[in-house]
């Protein structure tokens, strides 16, 4: 599939709503084993986005994955700022050369990689992005397999972020920045309508 200006635009208008809709459950979420403001955080972060993407209209999907890197990395605090940031700039970079989007989900993963140090079971948003990066190219992405995905990090044992502190006591939570993640992944199904 390509990513267009259109689908994107649309995908972070779908993520802002459910990151607003949500904002109270992540906050929850994060205070159980972080500091308790990622969906705050995150709603600071998104309403950037939609505000810049609305006012810069930007030209094309580089400049569009440029613009939401940006705003991600200068408002949201936390880990969660700079990785998701990293996302979409290593998407953004990519784009100059193709639009598949599978192929800038890869570089986005690799990025979050590459800036957090998290690999899959460290309970993180990897956990989530590798399993649905791999079911997008493989088969057709269901909201029940993103479900299921975030819900398994609730066994995981946190190694990365501010929940690592907690050891095993870690487990038997949600880790937020999953959950965000998979709101994240079911926008883009919405979108994709």
């Amino acid at each position: 599939m390509e990513l267009t200006i259109k689908l994107f635009e649309e995908w972070m208008q779908n993520f802002s709503h459910k990151i607003h809709d949500n904002k109270q459950y992540l906050n929850d979420l994060d205070d159980a084993i972080g500091d308790g403001d990622h969906g705050s955080n995150m709603v600071r972060g998104m309403d950037a986005v939609i505000e810049n993407l609305n006012t810069k209209n930007p030209g094309d999907i580089t400049d569009a994955l440029k613009l939401t890197a940006m705003s991600l990395i200068s408002k949201v605090g936390g880990a969660s700022g700079p990785l998701y940031g990293t996302a979409f700039l290593e998407m953004a970079k990519k784009s100059t050369q193709t639009t598949d989007l599978n192929q800038l989900l890869d570089v986005a993963l690799q990025g979050i990689i590459k800036r957090g140090g998290a690999e899959i079971g460290d309970k993180t948003l990897v956990d989530v992005w590798t399993v649905i990066i791999d079911k997008l190219k493989t088969s057709k992405l269901t909201l029940e397999d993103i479900e299921e995905t975030v819900e398994k990090t609730k066994d995981l044992v946190a190694h990365k972020g501010r929940a690592s502190y907690l050891g095993e006591r870690s487990k038997g939570h949600l880790d937020p920045g999953a959950v965000s993640s998979g709101y994240l992944f079911d926008s883009l199904l919405e979108a994709e309508g």
